[in-house]
């Protein structure tokens, strides 16, 4: 969620690492939200609290994301099939664990369509070995 944050959001500490990731795809790569990481960047870009005075309304919100989706090198994809067994699987741990819920979801999502998660987040790529760490 914080890779699209930090690609659309020019003001982003990680702007530039997001930005170069996307530039080096490759003409047959595609950079692909769900409807889990299309609700959090829009979620993400209308909070005051995170983009203080630019934080947006719904609309501007929405348009950032139509722009987004007109790159060809991106797509929206609708939740696989199997994800529900994978989700499971990644949601076992005997502990509570509020904030592994959105984790396991993504990284569910990505193995359930044979993808590769990228991310900023340092405790993900440990749980996740074929993720790509963007480094900040």
């Amino acid at each position: 969620m914080n890779v699209w944050l930090a690609f659309v959001y020019e003001r982003h500490i990680h702007h530039r690492q997001a930005f170069a990731w996307f530039a080096s795809l490759r003409d047959d790569q595609r950079a692909c939200l769900s409807r889990f990481t299309q609700i959090s960047l829009l979620r993400l870009l209308t909070t005051e609290a995170l983009m203080r005075h630019e934080a947006m309304n719904q609309k501007q919100a929405w348009s950032v994301y139509d722009n987004l989706l007109k790159d060809g090198r991106v797509a929206f994809l609708d939740e696989p099939v199997h994800i529900e067994r994978a989700f499971r699987a990644f949601t076992q741990s005997l502990l509570p664990s509020p904030k592994l819920w959105a984790d396991a979801y993504i990284m569910a999502f990505a193995k359930a369509a044979n993808m590769t998660l990228v991310t900023f987040d340092r405790a993900l790529k440990a749980r996740v070995g074929d993720a790509i760490l963007l480094q900040s």
